[in-house]
């Protein structure tokens, strides 16, 4: 069992501890705090210290609380820092702010004060003489390029003229507030650093480990984002790529392919990078011949044999090289990909489910070329043939928990150069059909979308859409029409596919519950009684149900479901998936 080590103190009594000795790590991310939060900071301990702008109203048994600070002990003896990096450093600099006020003053309890802070900011001796070389924290954030001014801040006191990192502006911040304090409170002014050391309580947490630690702030952090498994990964390609003097070159790198990440992921859980070390995962699962349908958490997976996989340059450029591949997807480059391949892309983005991203991701990595291409009809061929099987599994088999056995087994045939075929998984034709038939296709349910999308495209008039319209479903025999006019002999028809398309919200808004002949305009588009023009959908067969019909009515409700069934099982019987 994990042992903690718990105990609540004052910032004066953690601080000036000999044992002391923090260390903000290399996976931290930079330091983040603007002049607002420092703002908010120094109103709050000051509002505590000086209760209505009055010194003599502070009770010294009063205690303001900060927060928590997660630390776990390193091999170097060093308090890594995992939760309380803003806080403290801040802190830091707040204290040292004060110092600078102190340095010459000659009073006792300025000296006092001073020789407090001193203990605080800087290791001593066993006399207690401060060591100003030798600050009680240190950082090694990776992509933090203003860390020796922050160090170089707290050693010196001094903001040089080109500095301007977050740094350098807080701690002018506080070098001005404590100006105007003194102003109004001169002969008060050892009374709030004291008080902001004697009664400002943090609750330091120190683990036994780094994986304790930083599930701890997973489990007590409410205010920002806990470190994802992609800031610990960062750590080790930083150590890695350091030991090569290739640190800078490593840095860029990770910024470019955040900057990429955070552009075309948009995970429900974890961060984008998380989500790009996520589909890489299954890759190397995948060559590892792991076709198990229980997936291991992520950070348990590159830790193994202490991070080996993330200790080779290869990772670090498949990762690249992955990232620029759903990069061009996410941009639709017609450069990269034709229009087939693009479509076809375009109906996999409504999947039910994700696990397609983890199949092409796999498809990727084995099949790309030295410039990172791949080959244009294999790639069209097998994008159809995970469409029609996870669209046809999600009937059957919903969640993607149940699509793990087929897909993690055709995972490990891609990484071994053999054919992706779901021999073990086909469908029996009867019962495909029966499944398809009887399924409640509601607008909450993902694979609803799926069909609506699939079946849009499967007229090859269909324009490629852009990825970044919105689309609903539109119910193109109204639910109100049937409440007010009960035209339909059964509710049913009204939640069948054949009465249901996508349509862009935009307009689905403005004609959802109009009477089919009132709908048309808003397909088709229509110039307002403001003389502006109000575009229609750009889903090909809604235009033309627009122009041919002026009603939709039951029968064509019945004969477009059975066509939307009946081409969906070609589409099986086409890629093969039937027994």
């Amino acid at each position: 069992m994990s042992k903690l080590n718990i105990d609540q103190k004052n910032i004066g009594t953690l601080f000036s501890d000999k044992k002391s000795d923090f260390l903000i790590p290399d996976y931290q991310r930079p330091y983040a705090w603007e002049r607002e939060e420092c703002q908010t900071l120094w109103n709050d301990i000051f509002e505590f210290a000086f209760p209505d702008d009055d010194s003599t109203k502070f009770n010294s048994d009063d205690e303001y609380y900060l927060g928590p600070i997660v630390t776990f002990k390193n091999e170097n003896g060093k308090l890594e820092i995992i939760d309380g990096q803003q806080r403290l450093t801040t802190l830091m600099l707040l204290l040292r702010a004060f110092y600078d006020k102190f340095e010459s003053m000659k009073d006792i309890q300025s000296i006092k004060t001073r020789e407090f802070i001193e203990r605080c900011i800087w290791k001593t001796d066993e006399f207690g003489t401060p060591d100003k070389d030798k600050l009680k924290i240190d950082s090694e954030v990776a992509t933090d390029n203003d860390k020796e001014e922050f160090l170089q801040i707290l050693k010196t006191g001094i903001v040089e003229k080109n500095q301007n990192s977050k740094y350098a502006k807080n701690y002018e911040f506080f070098q001005e507030k404590i100006s105007d304090f003194i102003n109004h409170y001169a002969s008060y002014l050892p009374n709030l650093p004291i008080r902001i050391l004697n009664n400002c309580i943090l609750l330091p947490i120190e683990a036994d480990n780094q994986n304790t630690a930083l599930r701890i702030f997973s489990t007590l952090n409410d205010r920002g984002m806990p470190l994802s498994d992609a800031d610990i990964f960062k750590a080790q390609f930083y150590k890695y790529y350091s030991k090569k003097n290739e640190k800078n070159e490593f840095i860029k790198k990770w910024r470019d392919l955040e900057n990429i990440c955070s552009k075309i992921f948009k995970p429900i859980s974890g961060t984008p990078m998380d989500e790009l070390f996520t589909r890489y995962m299954y890759y190397e699962r995948a060559k590892q011949g792991n076709k198990s349908s229980t997936t291991e958490a992520l950070r348990k997976f590159y830790e193994k044999d202490s991070y080996a996989l993330l200790n080779n340059d290869k990772t670090l450029n498949n990762l690249i090289d992955l990232a620029n591949f759903w990069n061009d997807i996410s941009n639709q480059d017609k450069d990269k990909f034709s229009e087939k391949v693009l479509r076809r892309l375009f109906v996999l983005n409504y999947a039910p489910n994700g696990m397609w991203t983890y199949f092409l991701s796999v498809y990727f990595m084995q099949n790309k070329n030295e410039n990172n291409e791949l080959d244009d009809n294999k790639l069209f061929d097998f994008l159809n043939k995970i469409t029609a099987f996870i669209w046809a599994y999600a009937i059957i088999n919903p969640g993607v928990n149940a699509l793990r056995t087929p897909v993690y087994t055709e995972m490990i045939n891609i990484v071994e150069n053999k054919d992706v075929t779901f021999d073990d998984f086909k469908f029996e034709l009867s019962s495909i059909k029966n499944a398809i038939e009887n399924y409640g296709f509601w607008n909450q349910r993902p694979i609803t979308k799926a069909m609506l999308t699939w079946w849009a495209f499967n007229n090859e008039k269909q324009k490629l859409l852009d990825l970044t319209n919105i689309f609903e479903i539109e119910h193109i025999f109204a639910k109100n029409r049937q409440e007010n006019e009960r035209t339909l002999s059964n509710t049913k028809y009204l939640e069948v596919l054949g009465n249901k398309s996508l349509l862009e919200k935009r307009i689905n808004i403005r004609a959802s519950d109009f009477r089919f002949n009132d709908k048309k305009k808003y397909f088709e588009g229509y110039t307002n009684s403001r003389g502006v023009e109000k575009e229609g959908t750009q889903i090909y067969e809604l235009q033309k149900i627009s122009e041919e019909k002026d009603d939709f009515e039951e029968k064509d409700i019945e004969s477009r479901n059975k066509n939307i069934i009946n081409e969906f099982l070609n589409y099986l019987k086409l890629n093969n998936l039937i027994k």
